[in-house]
Order: C-alpha cells, then structure tokens, then sequence
C-alpha cells in the first residue's frame, strides 16, 4: 500500500477546506532572528500548493525541545515572520500563551480565508504532543484534527520529525484524511535509493562528534557500502581503539570495543574504512587556538604534547576523502569533519563539500550538521544531489528502523 499524496489532495479539491499540514520549521535562532532558514524554503512548495488551490492551511511545528510549556526562547514568532517574508500567502497567529487548540486557536481559524496560513504556536508547548501515553497523545491529536472543523484533511511533510511518535506526526494521521506531502516523498525516494540498489563505487562519509550517535547506521551500512571515510569528533574513539594517543581529544571509553568490532565487520564485507591520516590539533576548544597538523601515529608529540586536543582532520586527509568521493557513483555524507564554525578547523568539511559539489555521482548530505555547514560556508545548495531536511530521521531509516510518521501514512 502506497501512501496518498498531496496531489491526490489536490485532486479531490482543497477549495475553502481547512488542511492541517506538520511541516518541519525547527531552525537555528539568534536574537530571535532564524540564521538559517534552509528547512522553511523546504517546506514552501507544499504550502504554496496547497494555498495557490484556495485551501486554508494550518501549520503545525517544533523549535527545540521546551519540555511541554510555554519557554519564549522557543517561539515560533521569528520563524512566521521569516515564512511571512518567503511566501505570498497571508500568515496569521494567536498569542504564543494561548492553548494550541483552544478557543482562541478555534475563532482564528474559522476566519481564515482561503489561501491564508495559520500558525500555531511551538506544537511541543503541549506536553500531550510527545506524551509516551498513547491516551495523552491520542487526546491531543482530536483537539488538533477539530481545528480543521468538517472536510478537514492532514498533510505531513515533516521529514525531519517522522521518526517521532508524537501526537501531530503519528495519531493525527489517523483523525483526518492522511497525506503524504513532497519533501517527505523526495526524502524516501533517495533513502530508498541509498539502501536498496545503489550506483557503485557507493562510499558513505561519516563525521560528527561521537561514534554512539551513529553506531547503528554503521553497523548496517557497512554490508552495503563499498568505503566508509570516517571523520570528526568520532576518529578518535577510533584512533584509541587502534592504540594510538589522542592527547585530550573527544573520546567514549565505552564505545572501544564496539568500533574494534566494527573493523572485523567491514573485513568480512568488503568494505573499505578509511581513516585519517593527519589531524589538526590545538591547544584549547577556541577560534584563536594555537594548532599545528600531525600525523595520526603522533600526535601527542606535537607542542601540546598529550594535552593537545583535535579539532579537524588535516589537508593529507581532506586531499585523500575527496579521491575517494570523486571516484565514487554514490555518496552519502553526515556530520562535519571538524568544528567548522570556527575557521581555523572548517577545512576539512569544507574539502568534503567542495568534492560532492564536483563528483559526477549522486551526492546525498544527510541533514542536520551537515546540511548547516554546507549553507554556513558559503556553498550553492543546487549543486548537490539531495540535501536532506532531517539528519535523526535520515539515519534512522538507514538503521533499517521503521518511521511512525511514515507507518500511520500507509507508506
């Protein structure tokens, strides 16, 4: 059974109904201004489509995680302003305070016109919303599908929060007639195409700070990867279970002999792992820091002896990660090489991005991180394959888990 889609929405007629749509709008604040806006200009084609065929569109989403109450810091004001600067559709609101689906939410809805937006305020504001008690969530989800009053419909285009079992993402598919939206369509199409019949030479390029964030989608890409290029914060966990010292460099004792596991894996599979072979290492955590670039074999041996710390894999590295990029057919990236808003350690995820915008095959960047760096340092989103809104969800389904959201469509 394959989902219905926004289209098939559009089909039936979306002409003065009341649509509910769970976009993902969780982006980066400062001084209440959005700093990236990446996942908002995702969610505009859906919208548009649906405001463009004279529906009334309600716009559920979360910022952060405010732990179920009212946290100004978590507001979605600055992110409606910025929605309001991006689409011709009117956008429209209550007082942030005001109960989600309350009356207030209730009067403001039934005087939309067709083709306005409504947004309601931080969906997470409600405790029910990520409520493990399904009778909370299930409560919840009424009063939201209510809000769209009769011949109502739900949309999720919400990639990057389908691996939620939350109340706007899972149960409010079962209230209303459920729809998949676009961006989660597109993001499926590449999962599907990443896991299930890859272009080879296929190398998936990890980084980020820490192994236990990925070790399951380690573990099951590497039986359907040619090469894994692993860089970041994670190297090191590797480099000490390899016996080399890495100073005072992010390291999970516990994850050792997991990693040590994983290097028999990838010998009984074929895949190549590939490692850095110099690091960039600094003498503190700062933009400032004084730092040189040592092999991986010493690097304690450098002017901070064992109290240096890496930051970035070196150039010899990021040279060699590109190699291996450009000759591949098939390339999924997640997490950053090193702490790239600081500009003294942003060159090796500058190295890998400036290779995927230049490799003739198809380059996938698995979200969160990694989708922030590409727009912080400057690159043109259209020269990638794919740029994926949601870095959890996307690992998630390449850990072969099942996706609530993506289940309660019918996909």
């Amino acid at each position: 059974m394959s989902a219905k889609t926004v289209d098939d929405l559009l089909a039936e007629g979306v002409s003065g109904r009341t649509v509910f749509v769970r976009s993902d709008l969780n982006v980066p604040l400062k001084d209440g201004e959005v700093t990236d806006d990446g996942r908002i200009r995702a969610s505009l084609p859906v919208l548009e489509k649906l405001t463009s065929a004279g529906a009334r569109v309600i716009v559920a989403a979360h910022l952060g995680r405010p732990k179920g109450q009212f946290d100004p810091q978590f507001s979605l004001e600055p992110v409606a302003h910025r929605l309001s600067q991006l689409t011709d559709a009117p956008v429209k609101g209550i007082d942030s305070q005001e109960p989600l689906a309350g009356e207030a939410a209730k009067a403001a809805v039934a005087e939309l016109a067709d083709g306005d937006i409504f947004m309601l305020e931080n969906i997470r504001f409600d405790p029910r919303e990520t409520s493990k008690e399904d009778a909370e969530r299930s409560a919840f989800a009424q009063e939201l599908a209510e809000l769209t009053g009769e011949n109502g419909a739900y949309v999720n285009d919400a990639f990057g929060a389908v691996h939620r079992k939350h109340a706007s993402v899972y149960d409010l598919a079962s209230r209303l007639p459920a729809y998949q939206g676009d961006l989660v369509a597109t993001e499926l199409e590449v999962l599907q195409r990443l896991t299930e019949a890859p272009s080879r030479p296929y190398t998936v390029v990890l980084g980020g700070s820490k192994v236990s964030d990925k070790l399951a989608v380690i573990e099951n890409l590497i039986p359907k990867a040619d090469a894994l290029v692993i860089g970041g914060g994670m190297v090191f966990t590797f480099a000490k279970a390899m016996g080399y010292g890495i100073g005072k460099s992010l390291v999970e004792e516990d994850k050792l002999e997991t990693v040590k596991g994983f290097v028999e894996l990838a010998q009984q599979h074929g895949c190549r792992l590939i490692f850095p072979t110099d690091i960039v290492m600094a003498a503190s955590f700062a933009a400032d820091a004084e730092h040189e670039v040592l092999p991986v074999d010493e690097l304690e041996n450098g002017k901070h002896g064992d109290q240096a710390l890496g930051l970035d894999i070196g150039p010899e590295s990021a040279e060699a990660f590109a190699a291996e990029i450009a000759a591949s057919n098939t390339i999924f990236w997640n997490g950053p090489m090193g702490v790239f808003e600081m500009e003294a350690f942003a060159s090796g995820t500058k190295a890998v991005a400036q290779a995927l915008t230049e490799t003739g095959g198809f380059s996938v960047v698995g979200g969160g991180d990694s989708a922030a760096a590409v727009r912080t340092l400057g690159f043109d989103e259209s020269r990638f394959g794919h740029i994926s809104t949601g870095g959890g969800a996307s690992l998630e389904y390449l850990e072969g888990k099942e996706l609530p959201g993506i289940t309660a469509l019918g996909a």
